[in-house]
């Protein structure tokens, strides 16, 4: 039993629902506030649910996180597409990598300008957290609605157990003082937080290891993605609990340094500062069909 993960997954839940009764009473932009950054909280909470935590019974971690507080994204489609993620020697890959960004040079070029000036958008930080959820969600439900088509079971049932979870946090909502629609903006906004983390996680480079990033921030950021932003040293031990990937960085730092070849940043001020308006990376795989290193 993990009790860090346990103790804040109970406070992530009262701050929600304080962010949806009390704080949307007395302001409202104070309540969306305040339920985004929970319903952003809950998604890294879903993330260490899936690697095993907090508990070795995996329907009972499940059910920690069973009420769907984002409302777009299937917590078993989420399990299933971030595993697959973990193969490292996809990482960016346009077809095998199913958290990736990166496109096919050869689908780029067929599509019209104006989806391609979209997507130039999208690979900037600030297109990433505006029109960043928006599009993912379009791509992510399009990708799973093929499966299903294809008759893929694993993908249906995904999405049926969607339903109840998303049932559960519209009731909630519909007997709170927030409207529905400022719920909505809140669901968003949590999505936004998090496209700040996943934003240049990997990278598109021929050794696998040197893909995954290190964002060296211990700010309020790197605490509602749980340490996350040690994207290598999580990589590298998939299994190790959220708070303990500081202690590991600290001992090993020149070692993970090493590993992803030197892809660090400072803080998440700097990649504000050098990404906000400026696109990091094309989004045509620059090294496609080659880079499977």
């Amino acid at each position: 039993m993990e009790w860090p993960t346990l103790a804040l997954l109970v406070l992530c839940y009262a701050g929600w629902a304080i962010g949806t009764t009390w704080a949307a009473a007395f302001w409202l932009p104070f309540g969306v506030a305040l339920s985004g950054l929970c319903i952003a909280l809950q998604s890294s909470l879903s993330h260490e649910v899936l690697h095993g935590h907090p508990f070795r019974a995996r329907r009972l971690n499940e059910a920690l996180v069973f009420p769907a507080l984002s409302l777009f994204i299937p917590y078993q489609r989420f399990r299933d597409t971030h595993l697959a993620h973990h193969r490292d020697a996809a990482l960016t890959d346009p077809y095998d990598d199913p958290e990736t960004n990166y496109l096919d040079p050869a689908l780029w070029q067929r599509l019209p300008r104006w989806m391609q000036a979209v997507l130039r958008a999208n690979n900037t930080l600030a297109g990433r957290m505006i029109i960043g959820p928006l599009l993912g969600q379009l791509s992510f439900m399009a990708s799973d609605w093929r499966a299903i088509r294809a008759g893929e079971g694993a993908v249906l049932r995904g999405w049926l157990w969607h339903v109840p979870a998303v049932a559960l946090v519209v009731a909630w909502v519909s007997l709170s003082a927030m409207p529905l629609w400022a719920y909505l903006i809140a669901a968003y906004l949590g999505l936004s937080i998090l496209k700040i983390r996943t934003f240049l996680e990997h990278r598109a480079v021929e050794r696998a290891p040197a893909r995954t990033v290190i964002v060296e921030d211990r700010g309020p950021l790197a605490w509602i993605f749980l340490n996350n932003n040690l994207h290598v040293v999580h990589h590298t031990h998939p299994s190790v609990a959220w708070y303990k990937l500081p202690g590991l960085y600290a001992q090993n730092r020149a070692q993970y340094c090493a590993r992803n070849d030197g892809y660090v940043y400072r803080s998440y001020a700097q990649i504000f500062r050098h990404h906000f308006w400026r696109a990091k990376d094309p989004v045509a795989h620059p090294h496609w069909p080659w880079h499977r290193g």
